[in-house]
């Protein structure tokens, strides 16, 4: 099992076998495993790690629980914190958040915090075990607007504190990007997403779809009409980025977010739905982070070959390094230091190949990564049938431009306040992607979170 200075290994599927199907790529821990693992944490007095997660979990009292074999008061202590723990402990950044904090981490492996995560709530999940609901409610009537990572977080908080809890999703399905942006084969939608948003409505929120606030419905009539004292927006950013280049409206040019909610909302991937996709047998993913390689790994599985063009080197990849070991496994093709300049469209109007010029890292831009700078001259084609667009997305303005004093930034993004995730307009308050713009599932829950402490103060204090 190794010793203490290295982590338990956790087994995986076969890169040969899950290159070919939708099935979870990595197995977890068992309960022998995660025990071993547990051992290795060592409690301290004051933990970093901690202090690392942005939704402050309690890592070590969880682990400690573990240790002795009690699953059901570790998810207790995990789910004071977080709504959605066995989606963490599969999609989050550990190893630049909690993990990254860990002090086994300086002269040996950290603890494998995400894992024992993982472990718990699917011990839960297995065991019918639910998160404890508020004794009674105070009365107050909360709308939260998306069923994502940030309005699920968002809702759960405020359920656990006694409020009565609408959220109004757009789609016909909750879960926001963990229903339609993430794929199978890293997070399941029956076992695992599902049954986190059946935790979230246990608390007694209710669920609201196909609603579309700024054309269904707008904040302002739910602030006057329908009764809410307070509203929080965690509508996520949907809207994709393009490159503007000659050939990128031609068939076969698909944004990720596209290609993603079509695969994994629709099961375009499977023969028994009636959504089928154009898979490609040679597919351009466009892009160096977490998307692209879900949309890469989703178009190998559909049976292509599969580019990742990346204007970096291997060392500026956004993408988390597990998903980048994962893709290289499974055969994923990486074409770094070059960005594509035009999409060839043949007669039919379909891709029919696309030219990259080749790239050199230069000083570094506003992001602290080396700016990247073409090489003149050094043009070169891709021979391609297909193109995934994967360079981040932006809010929909549809929200902010229907609701009076709701003020945004340049990016479209509205502005709220970090701590509080309060906005420019009064009782309304934000936190996630519509905020940032996009970035990771934990980053929106801790904005989600953030919220609910401040809605409840604000309520408190009216």
């Amino acid at each position: 099992m190794g010793d203490v200075w290295t982590k338990v290994p956790v087994r995986e599927q076969d890169p040969k076998v899950r290159a070919a199907n939708f099935d979870e790529v990595c197995y977890g821990y068992n309960k022998e495993e995660a025990m071993t693992e547990s051992v290795r944490c060592l409690n301290c007095k004051k933990p970093k790690c901690v202090a690392g997660c942005p939704v402050s979990i309690n890592i070590p009292a969880f682990i400690q629980e573990v240790k002795e074999g009690n699953f059901e008061k570790a998810y207790d202590i995990i789910s004071e914190s977080s709504a959605l723990p066995a989606v963490c402990g599969r999609v989050c950044p550990q190893e630049s958040q909690c993990e990254g904090q860990c002090i086994r981490g300086i002269k040996g492996e950290p603890v494998s915090i995400g894992k024992l995560e993982r472990f718990v709530a699917d011990w839960a999940r297995e065991n019918g075990i639910k998160p404890k609901k508020a004794e009674s409610s105070n009365g107050h009537k909360i709308a939260v607007i998306g069923a994502g990572p940030a309005g699920l977080t968002c809702a759960g908080d405020l359920a656990r504190m006694g409020y009565e809890v609408t959220i109004f999703e757009a789609l016909h399905k909750a879960g926001g990007v963990l229903s339609y942006g993430i794929p199978e084969f890293r997070l399941p939608k029956a076992a695992v997403v599902d049954k986190e948003v059946e935790n979230v409505e246990s608390l007694g929120v209710k669920i609201v779809k196909d609603v579309i606030i700024g054309k269904s419905i707008t904040i302002d009539e739910l602030l006057k009409d329908e009764g809410f004292e307070a509203v929080f927006i965690g509508s996520g950013a949907g809207l994709p980025m393009f490159m503007h280049i000659p050939g990128e409206n031609a068939n076969g040019v698909f944004s990720a977010n596209e290609y993603l909610t079509r695969n994994n909302l629709m099961k375009a991937y499977r023969e028994d739905y009636l959504t089928p996709i154009h898979k490609g047998s040679k597919v351009a993913v466009v892009g160096g982070g977490n998307v692209a390689m879900d949309a890469a790994r989703t178009a190998l599985r559909l049976g292509a070959e599969v580019h990742i063009v990346y204007r970096r080197s291997e060392a500026e990849l956004p993408a988390r390094a597990e998903e980048v070991h994962h893709a290289k496994e499974e055969g994923v093709i990486f074409n770094l230091l070059c960005n594509p300049v035009e999409i060839y469209v043949g007669e039919d109007g379909w891709v029919s190949g696309m030219k990259c010029i080749r790239m050199e890292l230069g000083e570094p831009d506003a992001s602290g990564r080396r700016r990247p700078v073409e090489i003149p001259g050094s043009e070169f084609d891709i021979d391609v049938d297909t193109v995934i667009m994967s360079l981040g997305t932006s809010p929909n303005p549809l929200i902010s431009s229907t609701t009076i004093g709701l003020d945004t930034n340049r990016r479209k993004c509205i502005i709220a306040d970090e701590a509080t995730g309060k906005t420019t307009k009064e009782a309304v308050y934000a936190g996630g992607d519509a905020v940032t713009g996009a970035a990771t599932v934990i980053l929106a829950m801790g904005a989600g979170k953030a919220a609910a402490k401040g809605i409840d103060e604000f309520i408190r204090n009216k």
